[in-house]
């Protein structure tokens, strides 16, 4: 290539580069990417591209909206934050950006959809065992919901499955709130599984509300237990179980060397329980309903639950159903209450009931009940201890507080239906709150009286008692001390042919404090010994004079 050439070539790339640096970049027009934003009623973010080669500004009316950023000079990537709606209705609202040298404008319409109705559950469906332990007997699901609502549970499943409703706090109207739901439930002591559908409605008619609302809950059969000694085993170990006994079966022995358990050494319940006891568990519920099951027990015994003077319990239906028992023992429990079912144990000759928290004698122990009953243990049942009950600021104190007949002037005494109860041989009341007198009965035709023929046939009866009612004449043990009583001893009492057996001195004369009007208790005549008795007593055994020689 010659001389020329090449500064020909040379003049020619210098002119194209002359001609492309005169070329100025393209001035941006002002614009936006979109006209218009759809946003759900939870609100959130947008973006938006904004073309500007001038400063501008965004501007808008709406409370719930904010753009960011909110000016500039040049093109820009924004943002448009969407407050949640606060109702169950669409809003709209508008954002305006303006160049300010021109004040030409772009407007982005923003439309937001209300919040639906809605009650919706984040778990909807529950299997449950047929039992566990006392405390973990429930389930919970969390509710999302803007509008107020109730739990619909069918009447006959009621008695167990409950729901204690919490407040939903709608503090930002239809935006919706989440609140915890807790049901309780019950043990299934059926041999058949149950189920039950629990619809979670809004409380307002009319309204249908969107969401999982509608629970689906199952609960499997109880265990089977089949009347036999297997049958008894499996109960006496779900007794203890339900109970949170203390002491636990050894159940690589015998069930006859259980402790607490004797059996049936022969007949047709022959290796069957006999007796049970059960002491120091930890229950805040009646009597477990496996008890149902010891169909062959005579005796049962539950004594030693937990904080006892705190809880209200009754023992419930299941031990209603042993209409066989002779003895039953239900002490130190927190009872305040028992069943009419417990008529039904129309062969009980044993009842004791100490150390509870009834407040009054249950109305249903009577002679006419419990024709065979022949011993009422029912002492200290105080939840706490007042020696003046002047004093007491406390409520429902128990120590059979409220127990006591009125008579006709207005006076209280002792529960007279006890001493009617004539096949009793032993009645404990000792270390209660009973107030008032002891009634004389003199002038109660209801009361038989002892006759000259009884005394007669009898050389250890004085001619003293010939007229007396004849109170509580087949009582070997009567205690009353340390309540609330005071007045005059009457005489059918201090010449009851058994008062020597009483301990009287100990068991039925000394009284404690202050009753609930103030006055001393204690009886105004109370012996300081039985040498007036034995006076009359002339030919008893226990007559100190006979056991001197001269």
């Amino acid at each position: 290539m010659n001389k020329n050439s090449i500064y020909g070539f040379a003049a020619l790339a210098l002119l194209g580069l002359a001609s492309v640096s005169c070329v100025e970049d393209p001035v941006p027009s002002f614009g936006l990417d979109r006209d218009s934003i759809e946003v759900d009623a939870v609100g959130g973010a947008v973006p938006f591209r904004l073309e500007s080669a001038q400063a501008w500004v965004v501007r808008t009316q709406e409370p719930w909206l904010t753009v960011s950023p909110a000016n500039g000079n040049s093109s820009a990537d924004c943002t448009v934050m969407v407050d949640s709606s606060l109702s169950f209705t669409p809003r709209e609202g508008i954002i305006r950006v303006e160049l300010l040298s021109t004040g030409e404008r772009k407007d982005i319409k923003v439309s937001q959809k209300g919040f639906e109705y809605r009650i919706d559950a984040s778990e909807t469906e529950f299997s449950l065992a047929n039992f566990a332990p006392y405390g973990q007997r429930y389930f919970e699901t969390e509710v999302e919901a803007n509008v107020p609502f109730s739990v619909e549970i069918p009447s006959e499943d009621r008695k167990w499955i409950s729901c204690k409703m919490p407040e939903l706090v709608l503090d930002r109207g239809a935006r919706p709130r989440k609140v915890k739901l807790r049901f309780d439930w019950e043990m299934n002591y059926n041999q058949s599984p149950r189920d039950v559908q629990i619809d979670i409605k809004p409380v307002e008619s009319g309204i249908t509300a969107v969401g999982d609302n509608i629970l689906k809950v199952s609960q499997d059969a109880a265990e089977t237990i089949e009347i036999g000694v297997k049958g008894d085993s499996l109960a006496l170990i779900a007794i203890s179980r339900v109970l949170n006994c203390m002491a636990t079966y050894d159940t690589s022995e015998r069930m006859e060397f259980w402790n607490g358990v004797t059996v049936w050494k022969s007949g047709p319940n022959k290796g069957r329980v006999r007796s049970a006891k059960f002491y120091l568990f930890d229950t805040k519920e009646g009597l477990p309903f496996q008890v149902q099951y010891l169909t062959a027990a005579e005796e049962l015994t539950f004594f030693g639950n937990t904080n006892t003077f705190l809880k209200d319990l009754d023992p419930g239906e299941h031990i209603c159903k042993l209409t066989q028992l002779k003895r039953l023992g239900i002490s130190a429990y927190g009872l305040v209450s028992l069943p009419d079912e417990l008529t039904n144990l129309k062969d009980l000759e044993f009842l004791d009931i100490s150390g509870n928290n009834f407040t009054e004698v249950p109305s249903i122990l009577c002679r006419e009940n419990f024709p065979k009953l022949h011993s009422l243990i029912m002492n200290a049942n105080m939840r706490y201890t007042f020696s003046d009950l002047t004093l007491a600021t406390k409520d429902n104190l128990g120590g059979l507080i409220n127990e006591s007949d009125t008579y006709e002037d207005g006076s209280r005494g002792f529960p007279k239906r006890f001493l009617r109860w004539s096949e009793l041989d032993t009645l404990v009341f000792s270390v209660n709150y009973l107030q008032g007198t002891i009634p004389d009965l003199e002038d109660d035709p209801s009361f038989p009286r002892w006759t000259a023929e009884e005394v007669n046939a009898c050389d250890t009866l004085p001619a003293r008692i010939i007229g007396l009612p004849k109170v509580l004449p087949n009582t070997k043990l009567l205690t009353m001390n340390l309540n609330k009583l005071s007045g005059e001893l009457p005489d059918w009492l201090l010449y009851h042919p058994c008062l020597d057996l009483w301990v009287p001195d100990a068991l039925v004369f000394p009284q404690d404090g202050r009753d609930a009007q103030g006055n001393a208790c204690g009886f105004t005549n109370a012996p300081a010994n039985l040498d007036y008795y034995y006076a009359e007593y002339v030919n008893k055994r226990y007559n100190p004079k006979n056991n001197t020689t001269e």
